[in-house]
């Protein structure tokens, strides 16, 4: 390598660092994606999201299939309030700004981690490329990743009340948001928690009503309750691009489409509940980062419901998972590291040829690097003794 290389390879590693290239890099990203479908016309996601307000507002059924979008909402009735000012704007213009918008939610949930601003920016740099897959399906995961990060990073800085409005709104808006309770432990103050969260919900489920009316927002529950049922018996197909997760995988390489979730998701219930047994490894923010992690990676890989824009989620979980380790970072961790990176977030891009990327969406292949790392998760945090993992809060 030439002097001049040498000396502007710092430099370069110096301005990826920065916060403003980040958050520039993240709405261009968001812009990139909301030009190339607006031009192909491939927003079908955006409108499903948008008629959830419009819906709202006429006392429409929020779950039924419309002409407008040919599918079905299945998120609940308090998103009618957030996609309102977009859903207020032209279509042109309203696309753009909800991608940005969930870009922004997603930055504010990893720069909210408790971690040093070195390791904020890995994480970010590491789930851009996820990000990026979500944005071409105009997809909420991103902005519900960053409300998941908020709810655990409010928690550790002992704001209870933020903490649970972040799990009540995400939990109301789609139901992965409820996995906030897991960081239940880590608050002295649970009793503060539990009154702000029943508050929250209570908030949240009248909200509505100013759109619509008390009988509407009751009747939608009661849909949204039944259009999940309906979705998850339809997601357990063999050809669905849904059903990316470990009980997804076993259903498709067996060919057996009747294998049910139940064992696969008590099995998981328990692998995920033994780390709480180390009371005393609480105090350590690795081993809080390190339940994070497993939370984040769990909605996925055990959710008949994912599909490839879900898995930015998981990616999260995958990069706090990875600025957790060690440094010098154990090979075997880089190379599962790079495992993931391969066949999880690049698995649907050009990169592979069709037929390996055929391959990997036929057999759910997506999902397993994490769920080979969310197994090493649930081990490191039964073994190992948090105390010598050096990590700076800030």
């Amino acid at each position: 390598m030439s002097l001049a290389n040498q000396s502007l390879f710092p430099k370069i590693i110096t301005i990826l660092r920065k916060k403003q290239v980040i958050f520039a890099v993240y709405i261009l990203l968001a812009i990139i994606a909301s030009s190339k479908q607006y031009l192909h016309h491939s927003y079908n996601n955006y409108l499903i999201f948008k008629y959830v307000y419009w819906h709202t507002v006429d006392l429409q059924n929020l779950y039924s299939n419309y002409a407008a979008y040919n599918d079905s909402n299945h998120y609940g009735i308090v998103f009618s309030l957030l996609i309102a000012p977009f859903a207020l704007l032209p279509d042109g213009l309203a696309m753009f700004l909800w991608n940005i918008v969930n870009v922004l939610v997603l930055l504010w949930g990893i720069y909210s981690l408790p971690i040093s601003l070195h390791k904020r920016t890995i994480v970010a740099w590491i789930c851009a490329h996820e990000t990026l897959t979500a944005l071409f399906s105009f997809q909420f995961n991103i902005a519900l990743t960053g409300l998941m990060l908020l709810s655990f990073s409010y928690l550790i800085k002992k704001e209870e009340i933020k903490s649970a409005f972040f799990i009540a709104l995400g939990t109301l808006i789609k139901l992965y948001g409820i996995v906030g309770l897991a960081f239940f432990f880590f608050t002295r103050q649970k009793l503060r928690f539990i009154l702000a969260g029943l508050g929250a919900f209570l908030i949240l489920f009248l909200l509505p009503m100013t759109i619509s009316s008390p009988s509407f927002v009751i009747q939608s529950y009661a849909d949204w309750y039944q259009s999940l049922v309906h979705k998850n018996t339809a997601n357990a197909s063999l050809t669905s691009f849904q059903d990316i997760s470990i009980m997804g995988m076993c259903r498709r390489i067996s060919g057996n489409i009747n294998i049910p979730n139940g064992p696969f998701l008590l099995s998981g219930l328990v692998l995920f509940a033994l780390p709480y047994f180390r009371i005393k490894q609480y105090k350590y923010l690795a081993f809080r980062l390190m339940l994070l992690a497993s939370t984040l990676i769990f909605t996925v890989i055990f959710s008949s419901g994912s599909e490839s824009p879900t898995y930015i989620i998981a990616f999260a979980g995958v990069a706090i998972w990875f600025i957790v380790q060690q440094d010098p970072k154990r090979t075997w961790i880089i190379a599962l590291f790079i495992f993931a990176f391969v066949l999880t977030s690049l698995s649907p891009t050009d990169i592979l040829p069709r037929a390996v990327k055929d391959f990997i969406r036929l057999y759910s292949l997506k999902a397993l690097p994490c769920v080979i790392i969310w197994i090493t998760i649930v081990y490191q945090m039964l073994k190992e003794n948090f105390e010598s993992y050096p990590m700076t809060e800030e």
